[in-house]
């Protein structure tokens, strides 16, 4: 399959890695110094671009890659607020193909599986209160992570006491915490840590009186989230519209 890559920093770099060792080729790598390629004969000839960047950028480069007649594999987030409807309507009514992934790790599929199911669980137990944490290196942008908000969405999908999510407390990397850790009893406090080079620890917590029920994801390493990405890349080959990694893993 012939890659592109829009982005080439630190998941950039580790994406191509696993990429050229499945066989795939890297036909064009788009960086913030090189943008004029998007028009480039050598970009076009991709299948798929694969794209992480920042969320300020990452909608544009959707519409770019678009242009191209590239169909897009994106872990970039926070752009969804802006323009998730303007991606919806043009992969649902325009044919464009977006396969959109907020955490691409075969781990946290797993693991969101698996928060789902226990929220359905909990509704049969008032008396535990959910709150989740998420802790990332101190050069993310965004808070809470994008993969917190989804894990948080899949249990108000579940969950019939909790309606939404919210922000709980943000400890920054120099030590100062902002936010509160108080909420209204039909919402999930996300708080937040950024320390180090932590790639990415989540953790669902269920509290009560008697007990706590916690269950965590703690990613080791990048290389789970380029290997995914690149998985997500070869089902999006053959495949249109706004894909999930619920399209590409069946629990």
């Amino acid at each position: 399959m012939k890659l592109a890559l829009i982005g080439y920093g630190k998941m950039g770099k580790m994406i191509e890695q696993i990429a050229r060792e499945r066989g795939h080729e890297i036909v064009s790598i788009i960086d913030i110094d090189n943008q004029e390629d998007f028009e480039s004969e050598a970009f076009k000839s991709a299948d798929v671009a694969i794209e992480f960047t920042a969320p300020q950028v990452a909608y544009g480069n959707y519409l770019k890659a678009w242009k191209a007649g590239v169909k897009v594999v994106s872990g970039s987030t926070g752009w969804l607020k802006d323009h998730g409807e303007d991606v919806r309507r043009a992969c649902t009514l325009e044919g464009k193909t977006l396969f959109w992934a907020s955490n691409f790790s075969v781990g946290v599929a797993i693991f969101s599986a698996v928060n789902k199911y226990l929220a359905k669980i909990m509704n049969q137990f008032p008396n535990y209160d959910v709150k989740m944490s998420e802790t990332h290196h101190i050069h993310k942008l965004d808070a809470p992570s994008g993969t917190a908000i989804t894990l948080a969405e899949g249990i108000v999908e579940n969950l019939d006491r909790k309606t939404d999510w919210t922000h709980g407390t943000l400890l920054a990397a120099d030590g100062t915490l902002s936010g509160t850790k108080e909420c209204a009893d039909n919402l999930i406090p996300i708080s937040s840590i950024r320390r180090d080079e932590v790639p990415g620890i989540h953790t669902v917590t269920y509290d009560s009186e008697a007990d706590c029920i916690s269950i965590t994801h703690d990613a080791h390493s990048r290389k789970g989230f380029a290997l995914g990405a690149v998985l997500a890349a070869e089902y999006t080959k053959n495949h249109t519209g706004l894909l999930t990694t619920e399209d590409l893993f069946k629990f």
